[in-house]
């Protein structure tokens, strides 16, 4: 078993840690940093409850060795919860009933977020294809959907009304 030190920021914090070789990134940030937000779900990257972002990119925490992401910037759905009121994002999933159980929220919210980033205005099909790698086992999806579409026209909204600034 080999060991080593890493540096890693998660939400804005620094880290330094010791981690074995085969340590996931998922189990030294919830084990380790104590960042619960990534859930373990499948550890075969299947379900997408370990969504996080890595340098900005959406990915599944359970495929990444921790000694991979050192230098890296993580975030997790927690950085979302560092604010005075809901983003977004939340805010869509709650009004459209776009979670149930809860389990694979922060996966779907992670990949959601990327999503918007990249694509301010995705359609029914973009958001579908963006999702498929983030399993749920409550909802028929349909509210899921919704809660994107919602929460893209939250965004786009504030973004006008901040440029009108």
């Amino acid at each position: 078993m080999t060991e080593h030190d890493i540096e890693i920021t998660v939400n804005g914090t620094d880290h330094e840690m010791t981690v074995d070789s085969r340590t996931l990134l998922v189990h030294a940030l919830r084990d380790q940093l104590g960042y619960t937000g990534p859930n373990v779900g499948c550890e075969s990257s299947m379900c997408g409850a370990c969504t996080i972002h890595l340098d900005g990119e959406a990915v599944k925490s359970c495929t990444v060795l921790a000694v991979q992401a050192d230098g890296s910037d993580v975030t997790t759905v927690g950085d979302f919860a560092d604010r005075d009121s809901l983003h977004p994002i939340q805010e869509s999933f709650s009004e459209e009933h776009g979670l149930q159980c809860g389990y694979c929220t922060p996966g779907m919210i992670m990949t959601t977020s990327e999503l918007l980033e990249r694509n301010p205005d995705p359609n029914e099909e973009e958001i579908r294809e963006a999702l498929e790698g983030n399993l749920c086992r409550c909802t028929g999806y349909q509210n899921i959907v919704k809660a994107v579409e919602s929460a893209a026209e939250k965004m786009r909204t504030t973004a006008t009304a901040e440029g009108d600034d």
